[in-house]
C-alpha cells in the first residue's frame, strides 16, 4: 500500500498579513478615515478595507480555503485589490 500524499501548508505569508493587521490598527486609530466628505461614513471605502483585512488575515496566516470562490474572495489579490478599491474611492471622494 503506498503512502498517502502529503498535504502542503502554505505557511504565513507576510505581506497580506502586515497589510491586514495595517489596516486594523489605522481603522481603529483613524476612524475618520472611513467618512466621507460630509462627515457621513463612506461605505463603500469601509466595504473595500475591511474586504481587504479580511482576505489579508485569512491569506496572511496561511489558510486556503477549498472553494474556488472562496479562494478568488480571501486570497492574497483580493487583499490587493480591495485595497487598491479603497484608495481609489478615497482619491475620488477628494
Amino acid at each position: 500500500m503506498l503512502p498517502a500524499p502529503e498535504r502542503r501548508t502554505p505557511g504565513i505569508r507576510l505581506l497580506p498579513l502586515v497589510a491586514a493587521l495595517a489596516i486594523m490598527l489605522g481603522v481603529t486609530a483613524w476612524p475618520r478615515v472611513l467618512a466621507g466628505a460630509q462627515g457621513g461614513a463612506d461605505h463603500l471605502a469601509a466595504l473595500a478595507l475591511f474586504w481587504a483585512m479580511s482576505a489579508g488575515f485569512v491569506a496572511g496566516v496561511g489558510f486556503r480555503p477549498r472553494g474556488w470562490i472562496w479562494r478568488a474572495l480571501f486570497g492574497a489579490p483580493a487583499c490587493a485589490l480591495g485595497l487598491a478599491l479603497a484608495v481609489l474611492r478615497a482619491w475620488a471622494a477628494g
